[in-house]
């Protein structure tokens, strides 16, 4: 039995909640639609539905297969589509997992334009600072913004953000403005709990690098939310500007320690493999570091 025509049994029967309508949608016999899901459990070794006499449920193996099959299905829908025009138009559904600040504040506007110029896309956008795993979630592609990505998928640097240390000028009028790295460890420093630094800060300048182990009374997940409280009065930070380019623009916080850099951040586009890499998954990256190359910095 082929397994090909098994997954899209599969597929069907998943989508209409039974045999009966799959089978109908797709011209076969019950009977028929069953031996193939009955082949795809055999073959695989592992049972993907709970049967009972009102309904079907999927097990754990079989929501996993279940995405992964969705995800080559329309790729194969895509690839002869796009085999019949004679090119390959970027279509069908693109999961893109984005982090949360970065996209709330600069993505919407490029996924609007982007799907405009390619009008057979559907984008379906999980924003999380979770790091997900592509392939066994079923998505197609990653925005991660960091010092540097996890070997095992691809990784394009798209663009890259200045990390800037700041403070509102409140609290740089109660506490003092640090003139100097080893300063930070007096102050109150507000901790981005998914930074690769932690609670070491490292800094390059004139007399050389320098790390320093900071501490404050706030850590967090989000970066939106540090930097209300910063903005606030309450301590230091670190940040990219594409986060507080707005906030040190219109005063409601200081760039401080200017002369001593931060490690730039980047922000990458990571996909599992790059044989056989669909047309919308090409299209969106290139289309992002087209536009990203275009804005210069992120303030």
């Amino acid at each position: 039995m082929d397994t090909l025509s098994s997954m899209r049994v599969f597929a069907a029967v998943v989508e209409l909640g039974g045999f009966t309508a799959a089978a109908e949608r797709l011209g076969v016999s019950r009977a028929m639609a069953s031996k193939h899901v009955q082949h795809l459990e055999d073959h695989l070794g592992t049972r993907l539905l709970h049967r009972t006499t009102r309904k079907l449920a999927l097990t754990e193996s079989g929501t996993a297969y279940h995405e992964r099959c969705v995800q080559i299905l329309g790729e194969i829908e895509e690839a002869e589509a796009g085999a019949a025009r004679g090119t390959v138009a970027p279509r069908g559904v693109l999961r893109v997992t984005l982090p949360v600040s970065f996209s709330v504040r600069h993505m919407g506007p490029l996924i609007a334009e982007y799907m405009a110029r390619y009008p057979e896309v559907t984008v379906d956008a999980y924003v999380s600072d979770r790091r997900v795993h592509l392939i066994e979630e079923g998505f197609d592609l990653a925005l991660r913004v960091g010092p540097s990505p996890e070997s095992s998928l691809i990784a394009r640097r798209l663009a890259s953000d200045r990390v800037v240390i700041c403070a509102s000028p409140a609290y740089l009028a109660a506490h003092g403005t640090p003139q100097h790295p080893r300063d930070l460890a007096a102050h109150h420093c507000a901790i981005y709990s998914y930074s690769a630094q932690g609670n070491e800060w490292h800094l390059s300048g004139p007399d050389g690098p320098h790390t320093v182990r900071v501490s404050g009374r706030v850590r967090a997940n989000n970066g939106d939310l540090l930097n209300q409280i910063v903005a606030s009065g309450h301590g230091v930070m670190c940040q990219p500007r594409f986060l507080v380019g707005d906030e040190i623009r219109n005063g409601r916080l200081v760039e401080i320690l200017s002369d001593y850099p931060m490690e730039p951040v980047g922000i990458y586009a990571m996909y599992p493999s790059r044989r056989h890499l669909s047309a919308k998954v090409r299209s969106f990256v290139e289309f992002l570091a087209e536009r990203f190359a275009a804005r210069g910095e992120w303030c």
